[in-house]
C-alpha cells in the first residue's frame, strides 16, 4: 500500500474513533500532500507526487515543526511545544526508522567510492544519490556535515 494511501486509512481511522489530536494533525499532511500534487502537475503528471516526494514533504514537516517548538520555548509556551510534539509523533509514523550516524556514514563513503566523487564540487551529486536511494531514511543535515568532511579534503 502506498504511503498516500497508509495516511488516507490512518484518517479515517481517526474520524471513526474521533481522535480529534490525530484528525488535525493527518489532515495537515493530506492538506500538504494535495498542495504538492497541484504544484506538480502537469499534463505528462497526472498522478501527483509519489512517495519518494511524500517522504521529503513529511521530513519538511517535521523541520517545521522543530523550529516551532525552539520559538515556543523561547515564549515559555508549553501548551503549544506540546501540540507541535505531538504533530511530530504523528508524522514520524509514516517516516522509515531514520539510519545511525555509523550508517549514514557508511553509505556517504559507498557512494562517494562508487561514483568517483572527489571534492565539495561533488557535493550536489552525492546530495542527488541520497535522496534518490535514501529517501526519508537519513538525516540530510548529517549528510552534509559528514559530506563535506569527506569531500573537503
Amino acid at each position: 500500500m502506498s504511503l498516500r494511501n497508509n495516511i488516507d486509512e490512518d484518517y479515517k481511522k481517526a474520524i471513526k474513533n474521533k481522535e480529534q489530536d490525530k484528525i488535525n494533525a493527518l489532515r495537515l499532511i493530506r492538506s500538504a500532500i494535495k498542495d504538492k500534487d497541484i504544484s506538480k502537475r502537469s499534463s505528462e503528471n497526472k498522478e501527483g507526487i509519489s512517495d519518494s516526494e511524500i517522504l521529503i514533504l513529511l521530513i519538511s514537516l517535521i523541520k517545521q515543526r522543530n523550529d516551532s517548538i525552539e520559538q515556543f520555548k523561547k515564549a515559555n509556551r508549553d501548551d503549544l511545544i506540546k501540540n507541535e510534539q505531538m504533530e511530530i509523533d504523528i508524522i514520524n509514523q509514516f517516516l522509515p526508522n531514520q539510519k545511525t550516524e555509523n550508517e549514514t556514514e557508511k553509505i556517504i563513503n559507498k557512494l562517494i567510492k562508487d561514483n568517483n566523487l572527489e571534492n565539495l564540487k561533488d557535493m550536489g551529486k552525492l546530495m542527488g544519490f541520497i535522496k534518490k536511494n535514501h529517501p526519508g531514511e537519513v538525516d540530510l543535515g548529517l549528510v552534509g556535515k559528514i559530506a563535506k568532511s569527506k569531500l573537503g579534503n
